[in-house]
């Protein structure tokens, strides 16, 4: 065989082969390659709305309490029968991968229909009561919140936006989860990197 051509298999056989380690290595989504987050990062330097609510325990609640340590943010609704019970989940699931609790709170998204009594129940059937906070008050003082993490609440019309924000030990919101991007090993990578910062 002439040994151009067979110098050109060579070279197209390591290629290939370069090529499918290289698609391998990176078909693991829930795991994040190298020290960058596997969120999307958000833009510089804004603040996590500060409130002072009550959890569904009656509890206070503050985003200025958490300050030093990063903060998992999720928004749901106790009535939601399909994505919340699965955010919730998958929150409580990073919080298991990551091997210790961080504060976890749900903003709620449904008044007057969220309630202390609804929270809890639903807390207790998908197994985040004592992992979760679900912070609750009237549309009037839950729309800061809503507006400052940039979310739409639940309406007649629109289903409210699943998603997760982690906020950083300064209060800033750092990194954004879609529902359909949220894992619980990818909140759990970037909650240990913000916890290293």
């Amino acid at each position: 065989m002439n040994p151009r051509i067979v110098t050109a298999l060579t070279l197209v056989a390591v290629f290939a082969l370069g090529a499918v380690v290289l698609a391998a290595q990176g078909s693991h989504d829930d795991e994040p390659q190298g020290h960058g987050f596997a969120g999307a990062v958000l833009p510089r330097d804004v603040r996590a709305p500060d409130f002072s609510l009550r959890d569904q325990d009656g509890k206070r609640v503050t985003m200025r309490e958490f300050r030093g340590r990063p903060v998992l943010v999720t928004f749901l609704y106790t009535h939601c029968r399909e994505t919340c019970p699965l955010q919730a989940q998958t929150a409580r699931g990073a919080l298991d991968d990551l091997g210790h609790d961080v504060p976890a709170i749900a903003v709620a998204v449904d008044p007057p229909n969220d309630t202390p009594d609804s929270a809890r129940r639903f807390l207790a059937k998908t197994r985040a009561l004592g992992r979760l906070e679900f912070v609750l008050g009237t549309r009037r003082q839950l729309a800061p919140v809503w507006k400052g993490f940039a979310i739409r609440p639940q309406s007649v019309s629109e289903e409210h936006q699943g998603r997760f924000t982690l906020v950083d030990k300064r209060g800033l919101q750092r990194v954004g989860f879609p529902l359909d991007q949220a894992t619980p090993e990818r909140i759990a990578h970037d909650l240990r990197l913000l916890e290293r910062e």
